[in-house]
């Protein structure tokens, strides 16, 4: 049997990859307004968010936005490596952009902020037993913030490992 090229259609070109065509689109970044308020948003922070804090600043900029679209395009960006999520357990996810580099977090149990932590300890891979191989690390502060120190009333300190 010869080998015959495949039937066009009158709306068709000869020889035009149509899935191919198809699955380019949909990988093309669809910058809406929603996401591009998204997007502002987390340049414009230095700390994590939740998505219910993205969605309440973007309503400023985008008043018919959603919290659907805010997780839509949230996945998006994770997915485009554009921004990463902070797991606290116990807490809801936040989020903030991926290029901010290796750093760790600081959450106030008075009013349930994060904050970012630019310093990380030295030798941490030290502390790994013997025959041990770190390959990544993630640490987490508890406590307060200077504003809800300011506001309670002073108390013993915790005692962590016994060092405070």
């Amino acid at each position: 049997m010869k080998n015959r090229p495949p039937p066009t259609s009158p709306d068709r070109e000869p020889g035009v990859d149509l899935a191919g065509a198809m699955s380019y689109a949909l990988r093309v970044d669809r910058s809406t307004k929603q996401k591009r308020a998204i997007e502002a948003v987390l340049q414009n922070h230095r700390k994590p968010l939740t998505a219910a804090e993205i969605l309440s600043l973007s309503l400023r900029e985008v008043p018919s936005i959603g919290i659907a679209t805010v997780y839509r395009s949230l996945k998006s960006l994770s997915s485009d490596g554009q921004v990463v999520a902070v797991e606290i357990p116990g807490e809801s996810p936040r989020y903030e952009r991926a290029d901010k580099g290796h750093h760790h977090h600081f959450l106030c149990r008075g009013c349930g902020e994060v904050f970012e932590l630019e310093k990380c300890l030295e030798g941490i891979k030290k502390m790994a037993p013997a025959g041990f191989l770190v390959e990544d690390h993630e640490i987490i502060l508890y406590g307060a913030c200077p504003s809800c120190v300011k506001k309670r009333k002073p108390r013993r300190q915790a005692v962590c490992c016994g060092k405070y």
